[in-house]
Order: C-alpha cells, then sequence, then structure tokens
C-alpha cells in the first residue's frame, strides 16, 4: 500500500507562550490517535511550534484505509431451519438485518455449536477524505482551558486561526476548518517575511520556512539555537549565564528567529540583594541575568529579540531603558524596607486575612510558634530560637519588597532578619520555610528550617480541611497536595522521628477555639499517607510493598520508609513468596475462629511433630526478632523471620488445624497468630503480591 508523509499547520494569532511546548506535543498525540481510530498505521512523528503555528509531520502515513472484514453472527441454525429445512423467522430477520437473502449467508461452526454467518467486506476510506476529521477532532481534544471564539464563527481555539495548512504528499487535503479552506500555504516572519508561501510537500516545510521565511519551527532547534547564543554572548564579558529551564521554554516560544543582544545596567544597583535584581529581569523581562565565575551577579543581561534589527544598538538601548526603572524601583523598596527591624511588622500581621474561619495571617504565626516549639522539643532544638523564627516567618509578606515580587517571599525575610541582626539560624529559616517549593526542589538543609516548614505545611492542612476546603479533582487553591509531599519528604528524607498522628492531635488543640479538626486529623493522615503511593512510584516501588507496611497502622513516615525498603529487600528473598502465601492462608484461619484467639498457645498441647517444631523454631527467634524490631532493624528482622519458612511449609502440609475438637484448634490458631503477629511487627506481608 502506498505511504505519503502527512503535514498539518494551524496558523493563529501569538500563542500563550507558556503553553506553546504543550500544545504542540498534545496536536501530535491527537492526531496520532485519529490515525489509529481509522486504522491508519504510520511511522515518525515531529511536532513544530512556534509563537504563530502549530505543526505536525507524520511520516509514512497510508494513502488508503486497510479493507476490513466485518463477521455478524446470526441465530443458531437450530432455530434457524423448521424441521422441513425452511428457514425460519429468525434467520430471514437476521438476513434482512443484513441486507441479504437466507441463501448468502455463511455458516460458523466449532465444538460449542453452529450459527448463520455473515461475512462482509468494507472497503477502506482514501485518506485524504478523512484528513480534515481528524484533524478537527484533534483540535478538540487540545488541553484548552479557556477557548476563544472570533467574528461570527460558532468554532473556538486557543487564539484566532488564520490559515489551515494540510498535505498528504504533494496532494491538498480538501476540507474547511474555522470557516478557512485548508490549503498549501504558510506565512514566514511577521516582519521579515509577511508573505505567503507556498508548500509543495511536507519535507520542505521545514527548510523552506529556515532558509526563505525567517521562521525556525522546531521548538528544539530554536531552543538550542538560543542557549548557543547566550553562552557565546556571555564569554565576551567572562560571564556565566543564568539559564533557567522554563524561562529558556518561555523565551523560546516567544519568538520565531531569535537574536541575542547584550545590556548592561549600572553597577550601583548590584547594592540591591542579586535575587531581586535577577527577578526583575527573568520575570519581567525576560531577560538571562548572568555571574561572574564565583557566581557573583554581573551588571550585565542577555535579551532574545525575534527580529535580525539593521540597528541592534537601538533594541539593546532599549531594553536597557526599560530595566532602569524596574531597578530603580527595587532600590527604594530595600532602602524603605530596611528603615525598621523585621520584627517591627508583625503587629501587622493580625490585619492580614489568611482565611476568614482560621483567621489572620498574625493567628497563623502564633499556632505555627506553638507546634514549632512542640517538633524542637522532640528533635532537641533550642524551643526559643523556633517559635522567634515562627513568629517572624511571615513578615516579610507586608514588605514592599515582596509585595512588588512575591516569589521573593522567604528571601527577603532571610536578607531582613540578617539586617536586623536575628540568629543566624533564625535568619536561614525564614527562608528554608517555603522548602521544597516544588518536585525535586532541595530540602531545608537546617533543623530550624524543617522544624518551620513542617509546622507551617501541618497548620495549613488541618486547618483547611477542617473548614471543608480540601482539594478536589484538580483544584487545590491552598497548595495541599505540594504541602503534603514536601511534608513527607522533609520527615522520610532527613529523616526525622516524628509522627503525623501525633503532630496532626497537637495541631488540632491550637484550633480549637476556631473550629473542630476531630475528623479531619483522620482526614488529613489519610491524604497525606497516600500521597506515598506517588513518591515510591517515583522510586520504583511497588504498590503492595506500602499497603504491606501501612497496615501496621504505623504513621511515622522516617519508619514506614525503613520498613518499605526491608520489605523491598524481603521481597527478593526466595522464601518470600511462600511465606507471603502462608501469611494469607493464616489470615483466613483466623478470620474462621468463632471464638477469641488464646494469647498465647500451650507447647504441652502440641501433638504433631510439624507444630512442635514451628513452636520451637518461634520460641528460638521471638526475643531476637522483637529486638530487632525495637532496634528499627527491619531488614535483618525479616531475614531472620525469612529461616522458618521450611518449619512453615511442613505445618501447613502436615497439620490440620481446623479440627472438631477445639481446645486442639484454638492452640494452633494461637501459634499462628503469634507467628503472623511477628511479622506483623514490621509488615502485613501478606499483601505482598508474591512475584519477585
Amino acid at each position: 500500500m502506498a505511504e505519503r508523509d502527512w503535514l498539518v499547520e494551524i496558523g493563529t494569532e501569538e500563542l500563550p507562550p507558556q503553553a506553546l511546548k504543550q500544545l504542540s506535543e498534545a496536536l501530535g498525540q491527537a492526531l496520532q490517535t485519529q490515525l489509529a481510530q481509522q486504522h491508519l498505521a504510520h511511522g515518525s512523528v515531529e511536532c513544530f511550534a512556534t509563537p504563530r503555528r502549530l505543526a505536525v509531520r507524520i511520516h509514512a502515513v497510508p494513502t488508503k484505509q486497510p479493507d476490513r472484514e466485518q463477521l455478524r453472527r446470526g441465530p443458531a441454525l437450530q432455530a434457524a431451519f423448521d424441521a422441513t429445512g425452511q428457514p425460519t423467522k429468525a434467520a430471514l430477520g437476521f438476513a434482512r438485518s443484513c441486507g441479504v437473502d437466507v441463501s448468502d449467508l455463511q455458516r460458523l461452526e466449532n465444538e460449542k455449536g453452529a450459527w448463520l454467518l455473515y461475512r462482509q467486506r468494507d472497503p477502506g476510506k482514501e485518506t485524504r477524505a478523512l484528513a480534515a476529521g481528524m484533524i478537527e477532532e484533534a483540535l478538540k481534544a487540545l488541553p484548552i482551558p479557556k477557548r476563544m471564539r472570533w467574528g461570527d464563527r460558532e468554532e473556538s481555539f486557543v487564539r484566532p486561526v488564520h490559515w489551515v495548512l494540510s498535505l498528504l504528499g504533494g496532494e491538498t487535503v480538501p476540507g474547511t476548518l474555522f470557516g478557512i479552506e485548508i490549503g498549501h500555504r504558510t506565512r514566514g516572519h511577521r516582519f521579515h517575511h509577511p508573505q505567503w508561501l507556498e508548500i509543495s510537500e511536507p519535507d520542505a516545510y521545514e527548510p523552506l520556512l529556515r532558509e526563505k521565511a525567517w521562521v525556525e519551527p522546531s521548538f528544539a532547534r530554536r531552543r538550542d539555537r538560543i542557549r548557543q547564543q547566550v553562552e557565546a554572548l556571555a564569554r565576551t564579558v567572562s560571564g556565566v549565564p543564568v539559564l533557567e529551564e522554563s524561562l529558556l521554554d518561555e523565551v523560546t516560544a516567544l519568538c520565531e528567529w531569535p537574536v541575542a543582544l547584550l545590556g548592561q545596567f549600572d553597577e550601583h544597583f548590584l547594592r540591591v540583594p542579586p535575587e531581586v535584581l535577577m527577578e526583575a529581569m527573568q520575570k519581567h523581562q525576560k531577560y538571562f541575568p548572568l555571574r561572574d565565575t564565583k557566581g557573583a551577579l554581573l551588571p550585565y543581561f542577555i535579551t532574545i529579540s525575534n527580529i535580525e534589527s539593521r540597528d541592534p544598538q537601538q533594541v539593546r538601548a532599549g531594553n536597557e531603558r526599560v530595566i532602569r526603572p524596574r531597578f530603580a524601583d527595587a532600590a527604594f523598596f530595600w532602602d524603605q524596607d530596611r528603615k525598621q527591624p523585621l520584627a517591627d511588622y508583625a503587629p501587622g500581621l493580625h490585619q492580614v486575612l489568611f482565611q476568614e474561619k482560621l483567621g489572620s495571617l498574625g493567628d497563623k504565626s502564633e499556632r505555627v510558634a506553638r507546634i514549632a516549639r512542640w517538633i524542637a522539643q522532640r528533635i532537641g532544638f533550642d524551643e526559643e530560637i523556633a517559635d522567634r523564627a515562627a513568629r517572624l516567618s511571615k513578615c516579610d509578606l507586608l514588605t514592599q519588597m515582596v509585595g512588588e515580587f512575591p516569589r521573593l517571599q522567604g528571601i527577603m525575610g532571610r536578607y531582613y532578619g540578617e539586617h536586623s541582626g536575628e540568629d543566624p539560624r533564625i535568619c536561614l529559616a525564614l527562608e528554608e520555610q517555603y522548602l521544597p517549593r516544588q518536585a525535586g526542589d532541595r530540602l531545608p538543609s537546617s533543623d530550624c528550617g524543617r522544624i518551620l516548614s513542617l509546622a507551617d505545611r501541618l497548620d495549613s492542612l488541618l486547618g483547611i480541611f477542617a473548614i471543608g476546603q480540601k482539594p478536589s479533582g484538580v483544584k487545590d487553591p491552598y497548595g495541599l497536595r505540594r504541602a503534603a509531599i514536601g511534608l513527607l519528604r522533609i520527615l522520610i528524607e532527613t529523616p526525622l522521628p516524628l509522627d503525623l498522628r501525633e503532630m496532626l492531635a497537637f495541631c488540632g488543640t491550637g484550633l480549637q477555639d476556631r473550629i473542630d479538626t476531630g475528623t479531619a486529623q483522620g482526614e488529613v493522615l489519610a491524604y497525606v499517607l497516600e500521597r506515598l503511593r506517588g513518591y515510591y512510584q517515583e522510586q520504583g516501588v511497588r504498590g503492595d510493598f506500602l499497603d504491606a507496611v501501612l497496615a501496621t497502622g504505623i504513621a511515622q513516615p522516617s519508619d514506614l520508609d525503613r520498613r518499605i525498603q526491608a520489605v523491598r529487600a524481603f521481597a527478593q528473598l526466595p522464601e518470600a513468596a511462600a511465606l507471603s502465601a502462608a501469611n494469607k492462608r493464616i489470615r483466613n484461619l483466623l478470620k474462621k475462629a468463632d471464638q477469641p484467639i488464646p494469647d498465647t498457645f500451650d507447647a504441652q498441647q502440641l501433638q504433631e511433630p510439624a507444630e512442635v517444631e514451628l513452636s520451637q523454631k518461634l520460641a528460638a527467634l521471638r526475643e531476637t526478632v522483637q529486638a530487632l524490631i525495637q532496634k528499627q532493624a527491619y531488614g535483618e528482622a525479616l531475614q531472620q523471620l525469612a529461616s522458618l519458612r521450611p518449619a512453615v511449609d511442613r505445618f501447613f502440609e502436615e497439620v490440620m488445624v481446623m479440627v472438631e475438637d477445639e481446645r486442639v484448634r484454638n492452640n494452633r490458631l494461637a501459634l499462628l497468630a503469634q507467628l503472623e503477629g511477628l511479622f506483623l511487627g514490621v509488615a502485613d506481608i501478606s499483601r505482598l503480591r508474591g512475584e519477585p
């Protein structure tokens, strides 16, 4: 069957830069989904994206669907014909529904019976005839939160569409989308080449735009080009560019023909904290800051222009003029904010609402301080330092600098704390309270930072759950998912020996004058522990390992982690599958007990050699295993318990547990309950799937 490359391009007004890459990849995936639904195989897929276009080129697409055979099974032969061999109403009705005579039907016979059969061959449709519909369905499937309409048309898209291009090989796909006839033309750069360009075939698309129209259609190549230009330009002033990946993506999405330009600013602005200047350059102006080889900020920046100007000096000067007033404002805020100590902002927190039912930021700071003291006491940290850090933790939110640059909260708290002469441990904690800020981010490095981060997250989680605003679906306005994962990471990866159930109970006492948190405590505990699934899944840890450990009811994340790692190692042992199966069997037997099982078994009543052997092995290991569990040496404990496999196997092969003699039955159940109890000291291994 003949194959052709298929090119699709949607030309639009400027697309949202932060969504461009995702939209491009989604369009490629959606078109592949459409091809699969039409039973059209294909080769490799290339996605292109610029501010004014989304495009996909799919290689080796068949020009026609494969013919398909449809089989319809009718009534059984015994119901299809009467005793004289004449077709019954059932046979006639089936033939009529298929549009044929009974004589045209075939028969299907196998070991299960015999039936009438209709075999229909449907010829495949031309791909060109299906293409417009596939494009339309693919565009409908794109993840666009808010679509817009333009003109008087009913169709909607992320931005107004100005042209649609689609070629299958050298032929234009017939059809209309957004009221625009599908064609074989595209447009170049808005300023350098605004004229139409004719695309003769899909392979000509990329080189024509790149070489004739001042457009680099490949997002990846455009991104690499920006990186290379920025790095080369930085070297001219002995600088190292700060290339945040998210900013690099955004700048790539803002231009079709990137040209890097070096700008400069007055050195006296370097007296302002570098994070402030970088925030102004990166967030507001989309500039790349430069550092020297020692990490100090240089008075330079690199901007990316979307045109190759005949007078680049004018473009450079314009960017330098734009950044100057922003830096001047930042310098003013820096000077004004430091006219009073950081602690003097604290009274104003009571005038800022945190949440209507949970009070002001001042109320929250007091609750966090109380929790911080409690945590500090348990990990052996200075309670007064933890308390002071918590009471200062939100003060920088009232400064002019953070009001202008919200992402600098915490960072400015550290600077203003240092200027006010606060303890260095407090200053560092003021910045670290927000760590980790997102997935993969670093954790607080100091004890005070960890305490503050934990206390703030615990208060938010419990309070928001208690007022009935827990996350639902994709809605999480208070960032509780992120807070829960950050909480777990600190407790596990630091690690800290803190119990979530106990912490939530203590947090609840601080909210009792406002709201009842009784139910919410259990909800938050379940919510936080459920986040462990994603946490461990990313590490390749099986879900049944987590289930086995959570079944113990342990709520200390660092301890849970040690148990999970022990179970993970145990599952690799040759004895694991058999012992897991044995524990499942024990669990089922214990459930069948019709009366309470004794806490201990009577060794004198054991009759069979196999149960005697198991009891002796159990007695020999009990103290050792319990001591290992007490030391949290869970891996060693399971290694010891693995040695019981031969005795356990023999027991179930030779001993009948559920005998009629109640005394014997209960004694054997008590023996098994003690065996299960030793394993449950680490985890419920009956929940393991069995495979290694």
